[in-house]
């Protein structure tokens, strides 16, 4: 037995096709954060639409995290958005060389890498002038 759609319903397939979200660009949220690395550093970019740049804290804790989040300025402000997040931060960074810049509504943070070297210097003077085996090779 079969039912026949009345002339006034859509079909299910209408509704599908102008959802609104199958076709917004709201598909990625406000306030997202994206990382990205390079080979000098690690770049977080936050967009923060509306948030004034007294608005902004960038800090880290432990060596270890990085917290980005807005605060009011006074006590009795409160900042256009309630924004927080916090990243792990890799072992090898600089966190003397932290910076951040807010442009446009785009806080975007560098965090550079620390390159050491683990190598090590002979002084010449140090090497004795005859060398001798301690054992052969087999």
């Amino acid at each position: 037995m079969e039912f026949p759609l009345p002339a006034y319903q859509l079909s299910p397939l209408h509704y599908l096709l102008t959802s609104p979200a199958l076709f917004s660009n709201q598909l990625v949220p406000e306030n997202y954060v994206s990382w990205t690395e390079t080979p000098e550093a690690h770049v977080y970019t936050a967009d923060l639409p509306g948030v004034r740049k007294e608005e902004i804290k960038v800090e880290v804790e432990d060596s270890r995290y990085l917290i980005i989040r807005t605060e009011g300025v006074g006590e009795s402000t409160k900042p256009a958005m309630d924004f927080m997040r916090k990243f792990r931060l890799p072992g090898s960074i600089d966190i003397e060389g932290i910076s951040a810049k807010y442009e446009d509504g785009v806080l975007t943070v560098t965090v550079p890498r620390s390159f050491r070297r683990s190598g090590f210097y002979i002084d010449p003077a140090d090497v004795p002038d005859r060398v001798e085996v301690l054992a052969r090779a087999a």
